[in-house]
């Protein structure tokens, strides 16, 4: 029977053989960045996530620029265009003009401190398609709350949005919303934090109705907001 201290070593070896075969199949496929810009050069890493050679970064990296250079771990050293970025985000996609490395795909986020979820998907296929991002402006300030607890209890949630502030003249001032209101439902969709607000924000609710239905003095109000292009970002 092997000793505690032979079952950590053999665990460690383990971790440490596995944390290897990752990075090994990783690193190829993650390259260094350098780009200049009118505010300066800067530099970051990128992955590629398509066997067309599109690489994903961060948005601050390029800092305005259009054209850069990629290194790969093999030395492989090729020219970049910048296909789009979005600064909220902090997405950008940028493209090899000449993909010098084995064509296998590292994969959507590996490499980048980037959470892959479906609004970051939108993201990135908005970028590909459009080089940019459109985005539809509501001009409110929210934060999480938790619901009343009888509130709770009759819609079986348990946080709500709390309008803070709203711009004046915005679609949301516009629509009635105000400071203090408690938004339970967007599109008939439950509204639990910004996130789940901002998933339905994107280039299709731009000029369009948005239901919403929010909690204000102990009472639920329904409103319809209409978003307007979120411009200047």
């Amino acid at each position: 029977m092997s000793s505690a201290p032979e079952r950590d070593v053999g665990a460690l070896d383990a971790y440490s053989r596995m944390v290897t075969a990752v990075a090994g199949d990783l690193t190829p496929h993650v390259a260094a960045l350098e780009v200049g810009g009118p505010r300066g050069r800067g530099s970051g890493s990128a992955v590629v996530f398509t066997r067309e050679g599109l690489l994903l970064t961060n948005a601050h990296v390029l800092s305005r620029a259009v054209h850069g250079r990629a290194v790969f771990s093999d030395g492989t050293d090729v020219d970049i265009d910048v296909v789009g970025a979005d600064p909220l985000s902090d997405l950008a996609v940028v493209r090899a003009r000449v993909v010098g490395i084995n064509t296998a795909v590292a994969g959507w986020g590996l490499g980048l401190a980037v959470p892959i979820n479906d609004t970051t998907r939108r993201i990135i296929d908005a970028l590909v398609t459009d080089g940019r991002v459109r985005r539809a402006f509501l001009g409110l300030v929210s934060t999480p709350a938790p619901l009343p607890a009888p509130l709770a209890e009759r819609t079986g949630r348990q946080r709500g949005l709390r309008i803070i502030d709203v711009v004046p003249g915005g679609p949301a001032d516009r629509s009635g919303l105000k400071p203090g209101d408690l938004v339970l439902e967007a599109r008939r969709r439950p509204v639990a934090d910004a996130q789940s607000l901002q998933r339905l924000l994107f280039a299709e609710a731009i000029d369009r109705p948005l239901p919403m239905t929010v909690y204000r003095r102990g009472a639920m109000v329904d409103v319809i907001s209409v978003p307007t292009e979120l411009t200047g970002g």
